[in-house]
């Protein structure tokens, strides 16, 4: 879906970290108060694209559902650093409503920054609708956003079981065919959490099967580190044994 020269919009040391990371609180609780909301609702409409930027990153520390739709309306401004601060507000304001919208923007902003905040909007949103948008992004997009279509996978616990059993698949596939060691960390993370919601099936096993098979393989010593605390966190009976007689043999 994007070039892997889109890499070159994001910082090199810094386009894995979270969405979150850059966005500095703009009070601190204990020390000043929040900003008015009605303050930051005239200013979303502000004719100066550095009030509509910060007006929406004021979102990110407001929760107010009047906000969503002038948030929603944001993700197409002409500015990146407006659309991402909206991406950031949606995401600490989920709505269904703002769940097309953010799709249609994951689809086809050229910028990774926005790209990035939105997976992080769509997973906290929690809706069955972007299952599908999220393990497209985690198969075809840039690490950054695969990093964080990973972890949003994650939030179809909340959605329901076949948004479960649906994410499954995609972050095995990049759990043991992704080239950066974050993404697959991340992936383990995430089975890890579906798992622990899930029967013992089929669908189960074979994620099972691909933590212990990661654990035992991968090349990074991380990689197999979140992936054995993934089995850890399961409880898992079979996991847990081969764990431990890899751990015995002295596998590594």
């Amino acid at each position: 879906m994007y070039d892997e020269d889109d890499l070159s919009l994001l910082d090199a040391e810094a386009e894995l970290e979270s969405p979150l990371d850059k966005i500095e609180p703009l009070t601190h609780e204990s020390e000043v108060p929040k900003p008015d909301p009605e303050e930051m609702l005239a200013l979303l409409v502000s004719p100066q694209p550095q009030q509509r930027m910060l007006a929406a990153r004021a979102f990110c520390d407001i929760e107010d559902g009047r906000a969503i739709p002038y948030l929603i309306n944001l993700l197409t401004d002409t500015c990146p650093l407006v659309r991402v601060s909206a991406a950031y507000g949606i995401g600490r304001n989920p709505s269904a409503d703002a769940v097309e919208p953010l799709i249609a923007k994951l689809n086809n902003d050229w910028n990774g920054y926005v790209r990035k905040g939105v997976v992080w909007a769509l997973g906290n949103c929690r809706d069955r609708r972007s299952l599908i948008p999220l393990t497209d992004a985690l198969k075809t997009d840039i690490p950054a956003v695969r990093l964080w279509a990973a972890t949003a996978l994650a939030q179809m616990v909340d959605v329901g079981y076949e948004s479960v059993v649906g994410a499954i698949p995609p972050l095995i596939s990049a759990l043991v065919q992704d080239r950066v060691a974050a993404v697959r960390s991340n992936c383990a993370w995430a089975i890890g959490q579906l798992c622990r919601e899930l029967p013992s099936n089929v669908v189960y096993a074979t994620a099972i099967d691909a933590l212990i098979q990661i654990f035992a393989e991968d090349s990074d010593l991380g990689v197999r580190e979140d992936a054995k605390a993934a089995i850890l966190g399961v409880g898992d009976t079979r996991g847990l044994q081969m764990i431990e007689t890899l751990e015995q043999e002295g596998w590594f």
